[in-house]
């Protein structure tokens, strides 16, 4: 077993994000939260970084949305 040349090359193996696709994924993280029963127009107002970690706790979101919806009632 060899150290072959891709272990030389440090970070230039790792491919760069562009600006669409970061976009897409946003949009694609957006259509998600709206699913799970958010309001449109709350998700629109958010910061990418709070869709992210809402995102990535969708237990939490359902929990956040059944108070809400106690409350209203």
């Amino acid at each position: 077993m060899g150290t072959g040349r891709t272990l030389r090359k440090e970070s230039h193996v790792r491919p760069c994000k562009t600006e669409g696709e970061k976009k897409r994924r946003s949009a694609a993280q957006r259509r998600r939260l709206v699913k799970f029963g958010m309001d449109e127009a709350e998700v629109k107002l958010m910061s990418a970084e709070n869709v992210r970690v809402l995102v990535q706790r969708p237990a939490v979101v359902k929990k956040m949305l059944a108070k809400k919806a106690e409350k209203a009632v």
